[in-house]
């Protein structure tokens, strides 16, 4: 079994996107009220008494979209000056980071990943379901303002949905030549999408692979990582390429992570609600902490039982209710 020690925590589950793969049209979504979510101290709370006791070094914010989070920036400072933090990251669309940028830096955040589905204005609306202005072009400004004021390193999450964007494989590998980027291609997955799930809705990433290889060559790189992506380099180039392959190529037996919802659910597996549990009403209520560390100990012995394989086999009998967003990817 793989050591635990990585805990996504989603901030929010309100998104200023509504991106095709994660709130598809027309789907309705009840968000949740703010006294429902987790407040800053007591995110704090649960990572101190209850994660850093179990282990817990690696620590990345998640949404929703976490930027839309009253006092982002103060959890941020909070949970970086612990001095178990090892690593503190987070994940964003980017279209609020340019004005955010240098002070989540300054707060002590150093890796951020920024979803980036396609360089071409025209497609990226259509993927995050844009109905007015553009809103390209202030994601980009997020990202150079990232790079600027020193995130290393800066990552871009590039889903892959055929039909859509799936011409501009070349486009984004590309960005690594130049740049220290590391761009990484998400297999499509079937989370609040059934409907667009089709036989061939998402692309190998050995297809990828091969397309990028067949242009530029390509290597396994030297570059590891906190997540489940296979690194690899074209020959030359300043940053890095990463296939996310959870369609393909299952990586449960690599998983070293736990979620925590925004409103307090902890959950094993981004697929998976089997064994959830509720930490939010347990610190309100006045818990024992190491009471509730022992349930949160025996959730992660249940872990390795609880994976994708099985809901993709149709073995599972867990429950699973919520979109991407809801959850936090």
């Amino acid at each position: 079994m793989n050591k635990i020690d990585y805990l996504r925590i989603s901030l929010i589950d309100k998104c200023n996107f509504r991106c095709q793969y994660c709130m598809p049209e027309g789907s309705q979504l009840d968000y949740l009220l703010r006294r429902e979510l987790l407040t800053n101290q007591e995110i704090i709370t649960l990572v101190q008494k209850i994660f850093i006791p179990l282990g817990f070094t690696k620590f990345r914010l998640t949404g929703g979209e976490p930027l839309l989070r009253p006092g982002v920036v103060e959890l941020v400072q909070k949970i970086a000056n612990l001095p178990q933090t090892q690593d503190l990251a987070m994940t964003t669309n980017g279209f609020l980071l340019a004005n955010m940028a240098r002070s989540l830096y300054d707060a002590g955040l150093r890796r951020i990943n920024i979803s980036l589905d396609s360089l071409n204005p025209e497609t990226f609306d259509q993927i995050i379901g844009n109905q007015g202005r553009s809103r390209w072009q202030k994601t980009w400004e997020g990202i150079t303002a990232a790079h600027q004021v020193g995130f290393d390193p800066l990552k871009l999450n590039v889903v892959i949905i055929p039909g859509v964007n799936d011409s501009e494989i070349l486009d984004l590998a590309a960005l690594t030549i130049e740049r220290n980027w590391h761009v990484r291609f998400i297999e499509f997955m079937p989370i609040g999408n059934q409907e667009l799930f089709t036989e061939r809705a998402w692309i190998p990433s050995e297809e990828l692979r091969q397309q990028i290889s067949d242009r530029w060559g390509l290597s396994e790189s030297q570059v590891t990582g906190n997540g489940p992506a296979d690194i690899f380099q074209i020959p030359g180039a300043k940053g890095t390429l990463g296939f996310i392959s959870q369609m393909s190529e299952c990586f449960c037996d690599r998983c070293n992570r736990v979620r925590l919802s925004a409103d307090g659910w902890l959950r094993p597996c981004l697929l998976n609600e089997t064994g959830q549990i509720d930490l939010k009403t347990a610190l309100r209520q006045g818990e024992n902490p190491e009471k509730v560390r022992e349930q949160v100990q025996q959730l992660i012995l249940l872990k390795p039982e609880i994976n994708f394989k099985q809901r993709d086999s149709g073995t599972d009998t867990g429950s699973y209710t919520r979109t991407m967003s809801q959850i936090g990817g």
